[in-house]
This record gives C-alpha cells, structure tokens and sequence, in this order.
C-alpha cells in the first residue's frame, strides 16, 4: 500500500518535557506508539519526526525509523509535511505520539475511506462522548458530522447545544458535576488524520486559519479551506499521555 504512518513528537512539552521517551512498562512511549502503528495493515512504512536528538536516538535505539525536523515547525502537520518530503506515498497517516494505546485496526479503518475514495481528501476518527464530564471539558475536543459522516465543526465547546434542556441550566450546576442529558449524538475528536499528500503539502504551506487559532484546532484549517473531513466512528478508547500521572493509566490499561 502506498500509506505511510508519520508520529510527530517533539521534547518539549509545557506539563511533560520529554513525554515521548518516558518509561511505560519499561518501554520509552514513541516505542509503544511505533509497535502499534506496525500492526495496521495498510501501512507500508513508519517515520517518527522529531527535532530533538534524544528521541531520534530513542527510536533508533529500538530499529525505528526517525528523521530529524526544523525545530521552527509551529505545528505537527507541518513536521510531517516535512517528513514526507521527497517520498512517493500517495497517503500519510499522522499518528498522535503520545497515544501509546492506540489500537492498530483504528489506523485502518482511517486509511479505508480514502483507498475507496479517490476523491476523499482526509479522514479522521471519533468516539461517542460518554459522561458529562468529557462533553464539558475544553481539553477534549468535540466533533460534529452530517448525514454522510463529513465534519461540520470541531470545538473545545460543548456541541450541539441542547437548547430544549439546558435553557435553565446554570454554569455552576455543570461545574458541579450535576447529571445533565448530553445531546443524541455526541462525539469526541480521537486526533488521528489520514491525508492525501497533496492536501496534506496544501494544508502545510497554507497560514493559520481565523477559526483554527480560536479554537487552537489545526484540523479547522482544512475545513476552512474547503476540504472534507470524513469522520470515523470507533467504539474503542484510548489514553492520551499529557502529564506524568497519565502514565500509571497507562499502565494499569496495559495489565489488563
């Protein structure tokens, strides 16, 4: 298959420096991540980009590929573009590095649409949002499709609005953690991104968008641009590594 899986991971990291080469059962994290993206099935080869030395040799250390990336990338998308650069692969797959339990038949179901598509620019990925608790945080990411499974908007925001039910409904009730009726469907963003390479180099050269840097939502710049987004549904979960208590999650999801 003409797919390549890019994970993007950089040292620096405002709650966790250094998050990628952390230990997770006696395993540096991009290992983790790396080990799950090679079960895909419609991946043909795997790159991790970084700017930073220590994960470059972390991941060679193990038999990874890595390849070092302008430190001045203000985005993973953009360190990706540059990862690719020079390669022939039709698809690129832009794994999160800190998903270490990311399961591999949710990379394919990603990549599936576009093989099928040829007109599909990008696909994405999204779980049906639980509890009150995910709805209402900013830090998960809430997506919205439409009859045909294509993004309409993405946002920290709690959406849709359930005008009908929260018409009453004060901040501090939400805040207070008060059993409230999410609207039928939900969903979360899972931040995974298949692309068309030449979208992809589009969407790298391109500037940031006015809704992406409200929200602080790259994938808001595809749609701003114009490009379809197909939504994925997964029924599987996962656990995004931001600060080091993450970790043991991680961990005691592992010994399950």
């Amino acid at each position: 298959m003409s797919v390549i899986a890019v994970i993007p991971a950089r040292y620096a990291s405002t709650r966790f420096p250094g998050k990628a080469i952390a230990s997770i059962g006696g395993k540096p994290m991009i290992q983790h991540v790396y080990e799950r993206v090679q079960e895909a099935r419609y991946v043909a080869e795997i790159r991790v980009a970084t700017d930073d030395e220590r994960i470059y040799g972390t991941v060679r250390d193990f038999g990874g590929e890595a390849v070092m990336t302008s430190p001045a990338h203000p985005s993973g998308t953009d360190r990706i573009a540059e990862a690719v650069q020079g390669t022939s692969f039709e698809w690129v797959v832009n794994i999160q590095g800190d998903e270490p339990l990311l399961d591999p038949r949710d990379i394919d179901a990603a990549v599936l649409p576009l093989l099928e598509s040829p007109d599909l620019p990008m696909s994405t990925l999204a779980k049906k949002i639980e509890s009150e608790h995910e709805f209402f945080d900013p830090n998960v990411v809430k997506v919205v499709v439409d009859a045909e499974g294509f993004a309409l908007y993405f946002s920290r925001s709690p959406i849709p609005y359930n005008r009908t039910g929260w018409e009453k409904l004060s901040d501090g009730e939400i805040l207070r953690g008060n059993r409230v009726d999410l609207p039928e469907p939900s969903f979360k963003h899972i931040g995974l991104y298949v692309y068309r390479t030449g979208v992809l180099t589009t969407l790298a050269s391109s500037a940031p968008a006015p809704l992406e840097l409200s929200e602080g939502l790259e994938q808001l710049r595809a749609l701003e641009s114009g490009y379809r987004i197909r939504v994925v549904e997964t029924q599987r979960d996962s656990i995004g590594v931001d600060v080091p208590d993450d970790i043991h999650r991680v961990e005691e999801r592992l010994r399950v």
